[in-house]
């Protein structure tokens, strides 16, 4: 059966504010958009899992002027020693079709509950905005719940998608997104991100993703 564990709904890459700083809040609903609407690069910024961004190459030190007849030799620059960047966090990656708009966010539910936590609600308030605005007002989605290989299938299938529901429910309700515009979908373990054995563990397939499906 799912734990308390996070369910991820897969997301990418970040964007980047023209006007100075952005809010937290709304520079998510940003990126949900960019991610949900098609034609703006739908799995852009998605990399396998471990993939690492190449670093941007060190610039080389400038030229050191000569030295003036009959002056010592100057020593050669110091190599100051840099620490290794740190990469940006990699985006979920998703199961969704090639070329699907999704995206993602981490939502938390008590042990063997579809009750949304507070915390959980914060999660998906991004998305509710989203969803509610005059950008991805055209479109439909649907909400795919999926766990891992930890119990029976039936089972777990049944959880994702009292879930999937419960994460609909939460943006109609909340956000008035038309239900005619949602759909959920509980797959249970059916199509694991990750593969693994039975009664495996594995956060990466415990996620919900929410897919573009049309207008």
């Amino acid at each position: 059966m799912l734990p308390s564990h996070r369910l991820i709904l897969s997301l990418g890459a970040a964007l980047i504010g023209a006007a100075g700083p952005v809010p937290a809040a709304a520079q998510s609903a940003m990126q949900m958009i960019e991610r949900l609407r098609p034609g703006t690069g739908g799995d852009r910024g998605l990399r396998a899992p471990g993939a690492e961004p190449t670093a941007p190459a060190t610039p080389s030190a400038p030229p050191s002027a000569p030295a003036q007849a009959g002056s010592p030799p100057r020593p050669p620059a110091a190599t100051v020693a840099r620490p290794p960047l740190r990469p940006a966090e990699a985006p979920a990656a998703t199961t969704a079709p090639a070329g699907t708009p999704a995206v993602s966010i981490t939502v938390q539910f008590p042990t063997n509950s579809a009750t949304l936590t507070p915390a959980a609600e914060r999660a998906l308030a991004p998305l509710g905005q989203a969803l509610s605005s005059p950008e991805l007002a055209p479109y439909r989605f649907r909400i795919e719940g999926h766990t891992d290989t930890v119990g029976p299938d039936e089972p777990n299938r049944v959880l994702s998608q009292r879930r999937a529901e419960a994460v609909r429910d939460f943006l109609t309700q909340r956000y008035n997104v038309p239900a005619t515009r949602l759909e959920a979908a509980g797959l249970g373990e059916s199509q694991p991100l990750v593969s693994t054995g039975d009664n495996r563990a594995e956060q990466r397939n415990r996620r919900v993703q929410v897919l573009n499906i049309g207008s």
